[in-house]
């Protein structure tokens, strides 16, 4: 019986060191989990794991169809780290969501276009016209800011990236805002006249803002996306590592090369 008692009192003397045996964060044991959504985003952490791998720094790219669940499993601890979100959007889920998540570093812009199967101007659209925009708050307030800022209606002053339709203050063509979830946009083109891409949507359905759009963003967008962790982890040597790798030259060249020119590296 005494050895008994000594072996379990013996047990939580054992256990910190246990933990200390954990592997570290971007081993090949434990390799970085990073959260992007399908398309551009996941294309060009593509390049950046492979860039941070032959520095022998291990990740693990985990991809979604929507912009909440990466979120949601960034908060629940499912993941180290996302890449997909600009900093309207992450201001909105930390206000609406309770998120306490930081940007570390800085990743592509993906410019927003308007495009169009039916029609070559925005002023050309006829009376009536429907126009389809992202059904998130902040870009689909995006996509009313560059609809107004080329024409097709007036927006009240001030109005910025959380702007809804309730802020349209002149419309003399009654164009109808259809909001749809923004993976959705770029199947329901062919339904509409109109409608307002991001360009991790529209690059994948071969439509380029650059050569397609009947107007888009400047590169002086605010949409620039982030790579967002929790704060706890700010100062983490991996997530600085993570941000370095996409503002390495190799991959400032693929962004280039891929996308020509509809998708801007932003690190």
């Amino acid at each position: 019986m005494p050895f008994h008692r000594r072996s379990l009192l013996a047990l939580p003397a054992l256990l910190p060191a246990a933990a200390m045996a954990q592997p570290a964060l971007g081993t090949a044991a434990r390799p970085l989990r990073v959260g992007v959504t399908q398309g551009v985003h996941a294309q060009v952490f593509e390049k950046v794991s492979e860039v941070l791998a032959r520095e022998g720094f291990a990740t693990r790219a985990v991809e979604f169809n929507d912009f909440i669940q990466p979120n949601a499993a960034l908060a629940a601890g499912d993941l180290d780290a996302n890449a997909y979100q600009h900093l309207p959007f992450l201001e909105a889920q930390r206000a609406q969501r309770g998120y306490d998540f930081v940007p570390v570093g800085r990743t592509v812009l993906t410019l927003m276009g308007v495009f169009s199967r039916r029609h070559r101007a925005l002023d050309a659209l006829p009376n009536g016209a429907r126009i389809a925009i992202p059904n998130d708050p902040t870009n689909g307030g995006r996509a009313l800011l560059l609809l107004s800022q080329n024409g097709a209606f007036g927006l009240r002053e001030g109005a910025d990236h959380r702007a809804t339709v309730a802020d349209i203050t002149t419309n003399p063509r009654r164009l109808r805002i259809v909001e749809l979830e923004a993976a959705s946009i770029v199947r329901a083109l062919e339904d509409v006249d109109a409608a307002a891409i991001t360009g991790n949507f529209a690059v994948p359905a071969g439509l380029n803002p650059l050569r397609d759009a009947l107007a888009r963003e400047t590169e002086q967008s605010v949409y620039t996306v982030l790579v967002v962790v929790r704060r706890a982890d700010d100062t983490q040597p991996w997530a600085r590592r993570l941000a370095q790798g996409y503002a390495h030259p190799e991959v400032r060249a693929f962004v280039e090369r891929q996308f020509g020119g509809a998708v801007i590296p932003g690190a």
